[in-house]
């Protein structure tokens, strides 16, 4: 029985896809693909819990799970397990030390907001100020966490040209860095009001939808939001740069034309067919003497072939 109750069951043939169907809207787009890998999503989130265990390992898993998610999100397939520790084993000299570079950030980040907020013994106003420009640095570094591993995995750049990209991507992409901030806080928000509700019931619950489900999640809305953002301004002006390179790449990230290939690609095995073709060839007349010609008829031929010789070299020419 697949998933619950035949729900979430993407084995059976559908309908198909009608060609000048109208195109989706964005979150419908996104639930589909969610849904339609969610098991799967479940699989990477084990491992993701798994690998970040020490801690210190959460750049690791952050890039394994990165490249999941940016695949689903670019309707690309993903091994699961396969993908995640291959992306670990190719950028793990950048992504351990993002890892712990966030967390120690993210701490210090956290203590400052903390002690300004409860120790405004001093001139409330000068307190309010560093309260504000330490809220807007936490916001900003926040949403340049959401493009480190996505440019980590997806280009070739060393660690001071990733933050500072990030840093220009988490401005330029205010609009959806706002909306993936906004749907994640609502889950820590929820989380809070269990907490206060109910301790007892609220940390399993929170522990048991973190093992299952946020960080993978997470990963896909954060994936789905930011590609487009880094597609128009860095895919787009490479590829506008450097017109027909790296077309494999653009294809593993489901970007490419139609009409481009690879190099080496083979010609195509069918060929198109013109009904009666083979007939009308046949009804030619032959360029060679059939058998059937009398000897006669075949002495008759060639003196007229030589007499059409002799004329068409007559060309008028001196």
């Amino acid at each position: 029985m697949a998933g619950f109750f035949g729900l979430f069951d993407y084995s059976k043939p559908g309908p198909g896809v009608s060609k000048n169907a109208p195109k989706k809207k964005g979150f419908i787009v996104f639930f589909e693909i969610y849904f339609r890998k969610f098991w799967k999503l479940i699989t990477a989130n084990l491992l993701f819990v798994v690998v970040t265990l020490p801690l210190v390992t959460v750049g690791l898993s952050n890039a394994g799970l990165t490249y999941i998610t940016r695949n689903f999100a670019r309707e690309k397939h993903a091994f699961i397990a396969g993908d995640f520790f291959d992306t670990i084993k190719k950028n793990w000299k950048q992504a351990l030390p993002t890892g712990i570079i966030n967390l120690v950030v993210t701490a210090i980040l956290i203590f400052d907001l903390v002690f300004l907020y409860f120790n405004q013994a001093g001139n409330q106003i000068l307190d309010y100020i560093f309260l504000a420009i330490t809220l807007t640095i936490a916001l900003v570094f926040t949403f340049m966490k959401y493009y480190i591993y996505m440019i980590m995995i997806t280009f070739k750049l060393n660690l001071k040209q990733i933050y500072k990209n990030s840093a220009i991507l988490a401005f330029a992409g205010m609009k959806r860095n706002l909306l993936i901030f906004l749907v994640l806080g609502l889950f820590y928000v929820g989380a809070i009001l269990l907490l206060l509700v109910n301790l007892f019931v609220a940390i399993p619950v929170i522990l048991l939808c973190y093992v299952l489900f946020f960080p993978s999640f997470r990963s896909y809305l954060i994936q789905y939001n930011v590609f487009p953002v880094i597609k128009k301004l860095m895919i787009d002006p490479y590829y506008k740069e450097h017109p027909g390179e790296d077309i494999e790449a653009k294809r593993a990230l489901n970007i490419a034309d139609d009409e481009e290939k690879p190099e080496g690609e083979e010609e195509a095995v069918f060929q198109d067919v013109v009904p009666g073709a083979d007939e009308e060839e046949e009804e030619k007349p032959a360029k060679t003497f059939p058998r059937q010609y009398t000897q006669q008829e075949m002495e008759r031929l060639r003196r007229k072939q030589r007499r059409n010789k002799d004329y068409d070299d007559d060309d008028g020419t001196i």
